[in-house]
Parts: structure tokens; sequence; C-alpha cells
């Protein structure tokens, strides 16, 4: 396998970019969030009905706020992601063969082996590569041939990082 392709100066690209591999990072903080919001709203209809409400309420609307801030901070990154990325535009490509993927974005280059890939996760645009727990790049499906994107995603299935297209082999995704 073969694949190689450009990766145009466009200024939404790297904020995209930024905002797929802060999504995955950040996920955690919109569950965690949400249930002690959840918590805390539970907790201040109970003390309310019970009238432990001047010594509770204090603790309950804490958790209600901290709870909202938390699921706020991740939209939040993605945004100040999005608007500090937009400067770093230029012209870029990927070389994916066998062994690797090569990156470029103008005059710096790095690669990430296959065989350090541990799993890979798919979003609406891009293919989150991941080396151990971390996140270590993105590759663009829109910027490909439709023809490199299959080979690349069957290379995946095969190495049961990606369910098989046709669904008959390799686990879903994790």
């Amino acid at each position: 396998m073969h694949i190689r392709f450009d990766v145009p100066a466009d200024p939404a690209y790297p904020g995209r970019v930024a905002a797929a591999l802060n999504s995955v990072r950040l996920r955690r903080y919109g569950y965690v969030g949400a249930v002690l919001a959840a918590a805390g709203a539970i907790g201040l209809a109970v003390s309310r009905g019970f009238g432990w409400g001047d010594r509770i309420s204090p603790l309950c609307t804490s958790m209600v706020v901290v709870g909202l801030l938390s699921m706020l901070y991740s939209p939040w990154v993605q945004w100040r992601a999005r608007r500090r990325s937009s400067h770093y535009a230029v012209e870029g490509g990927y070389d994916i063969t066998d062994d690797n993927i090569m990156m470029r974005s103008g005059s710096e280059s790095g690669g990430i082996a296959w065989d350090g890939v541990t799993q890979v996760r798919e979003t609406a645009e891009f293919w989150i590569v991941y080396v151990g727990r971390m996140p270590a790049t993105v590759i663009p499906r829109r910027l490909m041939s439709a023809g490199d994107a299959e080979t690349l995603r069957a290379f995946m299935a095969s190495r049961s990082w990606l369910p098989d297209v046709a669904g008959s082999d390799g686990p879903p995704s994790r």
C-alpha cells in the first residue's frame, strides 16, 4: 500500500484537527459535569423536600455550578483551539505506507510507525490514530480519493483497529 495526498493551506483545517483531538481528550469533563449537575439538582430537590435547605443547599448549588462549568470546558477549549490554530494554515501532505504514516506541514515533517498504533477511532471527517492511550494524529478522509480511503480502511480493519468494511470481521473500533 502506498497512499499519498496533499493538504491545502486551508485556515479552517488546523482548527478542525485541534477540535477532533481535543474532543477525545476532553470528553470525560462533560460526563463528570453531567453527573455533578444531576447530583446537585437532586440534592437541591431532596433538601427542600426534607427542610435541610439551610445546610445542604450551598453544597448542592456548588455541585450544579461546577457541573455546568465542567460541561462547558470542552467546547470552550475547542473554540480556543480553533481560533488560535487558524494562523497555522500551511500546505502539507501525507505519505502512508504499510510501515508508517509520514506527515509534512510546511517545513516540518514527522511520522508514526504502524507498529506503535494501538487503535483508530472514526469521526465524521477523520480517523484518529492512537499511540498508547493518547491520540497521536489524524488522517483526513475527505482529502483522500475514495479508492485510497477504502484501501486504508481495509488495511486498518485487517489489523483490527476498525470494523471490516463488509462488517464480517474484526471487533468494533475501541
